[in-house]
C-alpha cells in the first residue's frame, strides 16, 4: 500500500512540475519521509527527480535553450556540490522557510509588473549558483529555478526543458554525492526506479498540456504556484 501510494504521489508530482517546471519535489518530499524517514527521503528524492528531470528535459530536447542553461549551470553545479555535502549540518527548516519568503516576494512583484528581470549572464550565473546550493541543501530548490528562467520570457515547453536541463545535471551531482556518503541499499535504487517511472509518465501527461498552453496564460499560471508554494514553504518549512 506505501508504494502505491508513493508511486501515486510521484505521477501527481511530475505532472504539476511538467506543467510549471517545479512544485513536484516539494509535494513529494512530505510523502517520502512520512514513508521512508527524513534521511533516505531527500537521496531518494533526488534519484526520482533524476529521472523526472530526464524525461522533462527529452520531451522538449529540441526547444532548450542551451546558452543560459550553460551559464545556470556555471554557477549551480559546484554549489550544489557544496549544498550536498552540507545538507546534514544545517537547519532544513529555516532554509525551507528563507526559500518560501524568497519565492512569494519574486511571484508578487512579478505578477503586478513591479519587478522586471533584464536577462543577463550574471544573473544566470548567481541564480545557479543560490539554487544550487540550496537544492543540495534541502532536497530541492526548484521554484528559485524557476524564477530565474521564467524572467527569460520563453515558450512553456522551451521554458519547461530549459530548466529540466538544469536540475539534471544538480541531481546527478547530488545523486553521486548522497551515494558516496550514506549506505543506500538495493532497495532504496529499486524504489528510486520505480519512483523515476511514475515521474516520466506524470511528464509526458504534463507535456501533453503546455505544448497546447498560450505564454501569457502560462506565466499567470506558473506565477500563482510560486506563490501558493512559497506560502506553503513559509508556513510548514
Amino acid at each position: 500500500m506505501q508504494i502505491a501510494l508513493l508511486f501515486i504521489g510521484a505521477f501527481v508530482a511530475a505532472a504539476i512540475s511538467g506543467s510549471a517546471g517545479f512544485g513536484g519535489a516539494l509535494l513529494l518530499l512530505p510523502l517520502l519521509t512520512a514513508v521512508v524517514g527524513p534521511t533516505q527521503a531527500v537521496p531518494l528524492l533526488t534519484v526520482a527527480q533524476l529521472l523526472g528531470n530526464f524525461s522533462r528535459a527529452g520531451f522538449g530536447f529540441r526547444q532548450i535553450r542551451w546558452r543560459p542553461v550553460g551559464w545556470f549551470l556555471l554557477g549551480a553545479i559546484p554549489m550544489s556540490l557544496v549544498g550536498a555535502l552540507l545538507f546534514v549540518r544545517l537547519p532544513a527548516g529555516l532554509v525551507t522557510r528563507g526559500i518560501g519568503v524568497a519565492v512569494l516576494v519574486f511571484a508578487i512583484l512579478k505578477y503586478f509588473r513591479v519587478l522586471d528581470f533584464k536577462p543577463s549572464n550574471r544573473l544566470l550565473v548567481v541564480g545557479g549558483g543560490v539554487t544550487g546550493l540550496l537544492s543540495g541543501l534541502v532536497g530541492s530548490a526548484g521554484p528559485l529555478g524557476a524564477a530565474v528562467f521564467l524572467s527569460l520570457g520563453l515558450p512553456p515547453v522551451a521554458y519547461v526543458a530549459s530548466e529540466a536541463s538544469t536540475a539534471l545535471a544538480m541531481h546527478g551531482v547530488k545523486t553521486v554525492v548522497y551515494g558516496s556518503m550514506l549506505d543506500l541499499n538495493q532497495a532504496f535504487w529499486m524504489l528510486g526506479a520505480l519512483l523515476g517511472v511514475a515521474m516520466v509518465a506524470g511528464t509526458w501527461v504534463a507535456n501533453q498540456i503546455i505544448s497546447r498552453a498560450s505564454q501569457a496564460g502560462f506565466e499567470r499560471y506558473v506565477l500563482v504556484l510560486l506563490a501558493a508554494l512559497g506560502l506553503y514553504l513559509i508556513v510548514h518549512g
